[in-house]
């Protein structure tokens, strides 16, 4: 019973007040071991695959067909790696796998780790914005980002591996499926996000730092592009799964 209602049994629906995301590049033998066997790492130059992070203010998130006042505000936050994953018609679709969930109120755990493998923890959040100056910190989960948005000559982070913003495109989102594996069963779970439209925004990254990603210690890892995007109406359909051979 339990497993089955981890496997995302009815679709969702939220407001994305705002999502801001860090891509980083690393040398693709350094995540390969984190990922199942059913998937793919997505690469770029066959070198560099990504591991991003995902900060996610929600609104009225709430099982899909129910009234807004019903949904709940949430702060969201996803470390997850880009993939691929072969289905049973041999198409390859490019999507999401999930290292490590976080969110600002308990409830969100709790209804979180019943209705996905997704392990959310409850973290602090503090949120800062002064003019175009956006900054997010958390003492528990050991992380503090400054970014400026809405500069006209927004550059890429140094040391990005693309050559300018329309190359870092493709790697800016959104990937719509996300992918869970159970080893036991050697069962696929694929969820599908659908969003309205999709405009992601580059931000100059003045500051950041994330313990989850330095206790990786990656060698020759590299901020790959970081962008926000503002009031996307989101909903992730109802699990289906695949089995994998």
């Amino acid at each position: 019973m339990l497993s089955f209602l981890k496997n995302h049994p009815f679709a969702v629906e939220a407001f994305f007040e705002s999502s801001l995301v860090f891509t980083f590049a690393v040398p693709k033998e350094q995540l390969q071991h984190l990922i199942p066997p059913c998937l793919q790492l997505d690469t770029f130059d066959n070198k560099w695959a990504f591991i991003a992070v995902a900060m996610v203010q929600t609104k009225d998130l709430r099982p899909k067909g129910f009234p807004e006042f019903l949904g709940n505000d949430f702060f969201l936050i996803g470390y997850r790696l880009f993939v691929r994953y072969q289905n049973t018609k041999g198409k390859s679709w490019r999507g999401l796998y999930i290292l490590k969930s976080e969110t600002d109120k308990k409830k969100m755990e709790f209804l979180g780790n019943i209705f996905t493998h997704y392990n959310y923890s409850t973290t602090d959040i503090k949120k800062e914005q002064q003019g175009q100056n956006i900054r997010i910190s958390s003492e528990k989960s050991g992380f503090n980002v400054t970014v400026a948005a809405g500069i006209e000559d927004t550059r890429l982070p140094q040391g990005s591996p693309f050559t300018d913003w329309k190359e870092a495109r493709r790697f800016a989102g959104p990937l719509p499926f996300t992918f869970t594996y159970n080893a036991a069963a050697k069962q696929v779970l694929i969820i599908e996000g659908v969003r309205e439209s999709w405009t992601p925004e580059p931000v100059n990254v003045m500051d950041y730092h994330f313990s989850f990603i330095d206790n990786f210690k990656f060698e020759g890892a590299h901020l790959a592009n970081a962008f926000i995007i503002r009031n996307i109406p989101y909903h992730w359909k109802k699990g289906k799964i695949e089995q994998w051979t």
